[in-house]
């Protein structure tokens, strides 16, 4: 008995038909750009992979506690695109969005580019942050 090779359309349907599989949560599927974003007592903090880009190249806009975090692909010149013998990096263009809690206080967000990294950190709002009371 032989083996057909599988065509696309058998594996879409295989996939598709497979009913063992539950449906990941968003925060365990891959996101669209490599990323880290992490919290503490501090405030929130996201970390996004940027390498070969300048602070120039990124813009970060924050609207109605959104955060949105935008870089736009330039093509490359016609002259150079003839000369390429092989093309291994790939510059990407993203944008990312997060909608940011009143628990952080977006209006004292601080960026910065270090490494290849941009480090974006979002202080806890004082409202936010814990307090003990004393019992009289």
């Amino acid at each position: 008995m032989s083996t057909l090779p599988l065509t696309p359309f058998d594996i879409l349907s295989r996939n598709f038909f497979k009913a063992d599989e539950a449906f990941a949560p968003a925060l365990n599927s891959k996101q669209p750009h490599p990323l880290n974003i992490f919290h503490n007592d501090q405030g929130l903090y996201f970390e996004i992979a940027c390498t070969g880009l300048t602070k120039k190249d990124i813009k970060i806009d924050i609207e109605r506690n959104e955060l949105k975090i935008h870089y736009l692909k330039k093509e490359p010149d016609e002259m150079i695109q003839d000369c390429i013998i092989y093309h291994g990096l790939s510059k990407k263009s993203f944008s990312l969005g997060y909608k940011i809690s009143p628990k952080f206080n977006i209006d004292l967000t601080n960026a910065q580019l270090e490494h290849g990294l941009l480090h974006i950190f979002i202080p806890t709002a004082e409202s936010a942050k814990k307090k003990t009371v004393t019992i009289n």
